[in-house]
């Protein structure tokens, strides 16, 4: 997390083209949440994250700044949308299982990253498992000579184990049972206690012999995850995984504009959309959530709300609801210039797909720069007579112009294709124009 504002800015423009201010805004706030861990803990406990409301329509980079910040950062995030939660009382899912989301994906990064620092460990416990089957013990009697010959057969065949040579060997295995993990989040804790109680004493009942023949190959995938329950330890596990949400944690809330109340539509009278709100408040302001790993405190996890409030405002939300997410940012509406910058600019553009998806049929795809300017310009013309779905509709247009050339794609093993200019027009112009064809195809 030791990034500054500006390298927060620089990554997340690889990926999303334009919306300066609301990187800006985003990288501010990563950067406080790393400032408040370095001061004492009376003032930390103290200064509570400035969560952030995105206004903008579709398409124009919302989830994606998010998603790319998470993998940056390598912290604890869940996307969730806020119109799949239902006031306490009704059928659907509450807002707290939101945070044991949450928890559950904090709990996967600090295991891969403990299975990461034990890995020397791991591969040994697995290769001396595998090993013991193909080269059982000398016994205890055994002479001097044997035991130095057989430690020589040995060293040589965790040699051949290592490098795969001995994959396709069958070899018998007691293979531990491993308890099922109940990861529903939207059963209470207690709940899911009682259900693991449940599977542990069926997996104690259940003597059957546990002896499986296989290949060496699929027991070292067997033996990676027993290898990793006996060697990490679950209570430091479960300790810095709660600690890592509670303190990095972010939560991406999008279509929070949907659970907004108009007063055109349908007056304040929702109990599901207000309660939702209600119930969204103490979360959001700091409270306790019990989860099956522990109780985590939600007072420092960052919130990143974001709605297009195409229908309702940011002032339809409840009062308190809206006083907790402090910094506003409107992201701007793309520009035939910026859907140019998404094809031509980001990492793993849209084009560069494209083309390595029809390489693997040995077809040399390439995109005259006339070309990308014309999708570029059909594409936003499209945005403007048709609903607003900003960087989505290249997919729809790309795809469109490509599709007969995909499927041709074997006729062109070891050639070269451009699409040009003309190739544009000619498959979207008349769609576009005709308002009728362009709402069903674009």
């Amino acid at each position: 997390m030791d990034l500054t504002p500006k390298e927060i800015v620089a990554y997340l423009d690889k990926y999303v083209i334009s919306q300066h201010n609301a990187k800006k805004t985003i990288a501010l706030a990563l950067r406080t949440r790393y400032r408040r861990m370095q001061l004492n803990k009376d003032l930390q406990s103290e200064i509570t994250p400035k969560n952030i409301l995105m206004i903008g329509s579709t398409g124009v980079g919302k989830t994606e700044i998010s998603r790319r910040l998470a993998r940056m950062m390598k912290v604890p995030f869940i996307k969730v949308e806020a119109s799949k939660y239902t006031e306490v009382g009704y059928v659907g899912r509450d807002v707290e299982s939101m945070i044991r989301d949450l928890v559950v994906n904090s709990i996967s990064i600090v295991k891969a990253e403990l299975e990461e620092s034990n890995k020397e460990k791991i591969n040994n416990y697995i290769l001396n498992k595998i090993v013991e089957k193909l080269l059982p013990p000398l016994p205890e009697s055994a002479s001097e000579s044997k035991k130095e010959s057989y430690q020589l057969l040995l060293q040589s065949m965790e040699k051949r184990v290592s490098d795969g040579e001995m994959d396709d060997k069958i070899i018998k295995l007691e293979i531990d049972k491993i308890n099922v993990e109940f990861n529903d989040t939207n059963l209470p804790p207690e709940m899911l206690k009682v259900q693991e109680s449940f599977s542990k004493v069926f997996a104690t009942m259940n003597k059957e012999d546990n002896t499986q023949e296989m290949t060496v190959k699929d027991a070292k995938i067997l033996l990676l995850q027993e290898a990793s329950s006996k060697l990490i330890d679950t209570q430091t596990l479960n300790t810095e995984a709660l600690r890592r949400a509670e303190h990095g944690g972010i939560i991406f809330l999008d279509e929070i504009d949907k659970i907004a109340l108009s007063e055109k539509t349908s007056g304040r009278n929702d109990p599901g959309k207000e309660g939702v709100q209600r119930d969204l408040l103490p979360i959001v302001e700091g409270s306790s959530v019990s989860t099956k790993y522990g109780t985590i405190q939600t007072d420092h996890i960052l919130f990143i709300a974001a709605g297009a409030f195409h229908v309702s405002k940011p002032s339809d939300l409840i009062p308190e609801l809206q006083g907790r997410f402090p910094l506003r940012v409107e992201l701007e509406s793309l520009t035939e210039e910026t859907l140019y910058k998404i094809l031509t600019q980001t990492e793993n553009s849209l084009l560069k797909q494209y083309i390595a998806l029809l390489g693997v049929e040995g077809m040399t795809l390439k995109f005259d720069d006339e070309a990308i300017r014309a999708i570029a310009k059909l594409a936003h013309k499209a945005n403007g007579t048709t609903e607003d779905i900003g960087a989505r509709r290249l997919h729809t247009v790309l795809e469109n112009i490509l599709e007969e050339i995909s499927y041709d794609a074997d006729e062109y093993n070891g050639k070269e294709f451009v699409v040009t200019k003309e190739l544009v027009h000619k498959k979207l112009d008349r769609v576009v124009e005709d308002d009728d064809l362009s709402r069903y195809i674009l």
